[in-house]
């Protein structure tokens, strides 16, 4: 009784000091709330306002205690730190701040932890589906201009109007689809153009905990989030830890002097990946890396500064608990502080044991693994993009109709799995929005387009596709990123064509579309491809273009047949035994065919064949 009496008077007073004079004004708090019950019980808190730093700090809070409090080089900012018990309940901290005998208050805000859908990770069960939020579909022309900036869609380096809304709009087109995961290029406040760099692609954050409101608003993110998991699929966010950007709030007035790395300027990195695993470089080489800037419009942040460490790997918690998203995609991985990334995956998946982490790195991918057979150092990254896979797959699947595929280069990259620690947890894929599509300008002979997502969608990993690679988009990186990343056809009110809809799609791009939803739609159901092991057969000198593979999970069993001649094949499944064992036929999932594996297979030039077995 006593200590609410007093936590009564305290409160009581604070909130009659907040009317009176300020000492100082609190301009930022960040994150802007909090959890009880999370695992992890301690709490940064980034107080920014005017000379904050100079004023005494003290609360009283039932369950919370004050661990630290550290003053840095600005005494705008303060940073708080506190311990938040078990025992704590939601409510309101009310924190006192008092200078020359003046005080103000602020009232902090601790939520209930509810356990609701999300932070499910993603595995190979699922299909990420990659969309550029900007160039998917309008569904919302209210928050279309921003901060004076119009969208321009003629322009394609400038922002063209997609939003939150215009996915929610188009959930049951990809569920239809058959695609469980969407992945969205960054969604937080990208506010750049007043420094002459454009940023529809969202890879310049100027507000962690913001997001775009072009896209939208925080709520609206959620309830797209929401919309989502009511369909069962689940969402990935795009993170990007390494830099922001050079309109960020707090490149104004930052807090410490080596909040940045090169904080007097720009330096650019050596983009040198390699550096990082390579056992002979020189400290000089690997600094040369992480430490410079991507390009001048986005500052390299120093993760080895451990307030920046706290702030931002509480950042991602904070998103995964406030959104519920199933997933992170880590841009520009291996170019952030080592230690840091390890740090910071292993706080995430403390919290969260089934969440799922994707890192982007080109190069030395199986050394970014977490529990990696060839770095001494513990990564705690489940999953990697496999580059080295992407490549052979554009080398392989040449766009040249009369040219045989060279299917082999695409066994030496699977031969080479012994690398991983997690053969499971590999992001598969064609292409994505700093590549090439696929796809090329006018493709008309679909063979090499269902041959290659056949594959991606019935090899180890997990797969990703691109938006508008149902519809046959195409774009080179020669060309601009800005014409790999097109409005998908419909998604504004003012389109004279609407591919969302089988009317609105040629001839062509419905028979692509089918072959990709019948694709995915079985891959639902197949334990096979979904959680069983790949055994695979190499390319002979009598087949050399011919790549075949299992897929097994108990008495469920897929055999994919890669015919990379341009010519029909004939093939003895007797070769294949050992895996197909006693089943005398199957069903090819695509034409529904029963064929007899006591009799050779014939094999379209240039065809694929998945094989149900019975």
């Amino acid at each position: 009784m006593k200590y609410f009496i007093k936590n009564f008077l305290i409160t009581l007073s604070l909130i009659c000091i907040s009317h009176s004079a300020f000492a100082s004004e609190i301009y930022r708090v960040e994150p802007p709330f909090w959890w009880t019950g999370m695992k992890n019980s301690e709490l940064q808190i980034m107080f920014y306002g005017d000379k904050i730093a100079n004023a005494k700090m003290q609360f009283l809070y039932e369950g919370v205690e004050l661990k630290k409090t550290i003053k840095v080089e600005n005494p705008n900012y303060l940073f708080v730190y506190l311990t938040i018990s078990e025992n704590a309940k939601a409510g309101k901290i009310n924190f006192k701040f008092t200078e020359n005998d003046k005080s103000f208050a602020y009232a902090y805000e601790l939520r209930q932890r509810e356990k609701t859908t999300g932070a499910q990770g993603f595995s190979p069960s699922d299909v990420l589906y990659l969309i550029m939020p900007d160039r998917f579909s309008n569904g919302d022309v209210s928050n279309d201009i921003w901060d004076d900036e119009p969208i321009n869609r003629n322009e394609p380096f400038a922002r063209h109007g997609g939003d939150f809304a215009g996915i929610v709009n188009h959930l049951d087109y990809l569920d239809d689809l058959g695609i469980t995961t969407i992945w969205l290029n960054p969604v937080m406040e990208n506010k750049m153009h007043h420094d002459g760099y454009q940023s529809y692609h969202g890879y310049a954050v100027t507000d962690f905990y913001k997001a775009e409101p072009r896209l939208g608003s925080n709520e609206d993110y959620c309830l797209l989030i929401k919309e989502i998991h009511k369909r069962g699929m689940k969402m990935v966010m795009d993170m990007i830890y390494n830099h922001c950007g050079s309109l960020h709030w707090w490149m104004k007035d930052l807090p410490c002097n080596d909040w940045l790395n090169h904080q007097d300027g720009f330096v650019a990195t050596s983009h040198n990946s390699f550096a990082i695993a390579d056992i002979h470089a020189p400290q000089s080489e690997i600094d040369a890396m992480t430490k410079g800037w991507f390009v001048e419009a986005m500052p390299d942040m120093n993760q080895q500064n451990p307030l920046l460490a706290d702030y931002l790997i509480q950042n991602s918690i904070w998103w995964i608990e406030y959104a519920r998203i199933d997933g992170i995609r880590h841009d520009t991985h291996p170019y952030a502080d080592f230690d840091f990334l390890s740090q910071w995956c292993k706080a995430v998946n403390d919290e969260y044991p089934d969440f799922n982490i994707v890192g982007e790195s080109w190069f030395t991918l199986p050394w970014w693994q977490r529990n990696s057979k060839v770095n001494t150092k513990q990564t705690h990254l489940k999953t990697i993009m496999d580059l080295d896979l992407m490549n052979a797959c554009a080398e392989t699947f040449t766009a040249k109709t009369d040219v045989d595929y060279k299917l082999h280069n695409i066994y030496k990259i699977i031969a080479q799995d012994y690398l991983y620690s997690d053969t499971d947890n590999i992001l598969v894929f064609l292409d994505n929005h700093d590549l090439s599509r696929f796809v090329k300008k006018d493709e008309t002979d679909l063979r090499r387009y269902k041959q290659a997502l056949a594959f991606i969608l019935t090899t180890r990993g997990i797969p990703q596709i691109y938006y508008g690679t149902e519809i046959l988009m195409h774009g080179e990186k020669r060309e601009g990123d800005g014409l790999l990343r097109k409005d998908f056809p419909g998604g504004w009110k003012d389109d004279k064509i609407n591919a969302f809809t089988q009317n609105g799609r040629t001839d062509l791009q419905n028979e692509a579309w089918n072959y990709l939803r019948k694709l995915l739609q079985w891959r639902k159901t197949s334990k096979a491809v979904t959680e069983g092991k790949l055994i695979h057969y190499a390319p002979d000198e009598y087949n050399f273009n011919c790549y075949v593979y299992a897929r097994i999970k108990d008495n469920s069993k897929v055999l994919v047949i890669l015919n990379g001649y341009d010519k029909e094949l004939t093939l003895s499944p007797k070769k294949y035994t050992e895996v197909t064992g006693n089943s005398k036929s199957g069903k090819e999932i695509i034409s529904e065919q029963i064929f007899d594996l006591t009799d050779t297979l014939k094999i379209p030039a240039k065809g694929v064949y998945i094989i149900e077995l019975d």
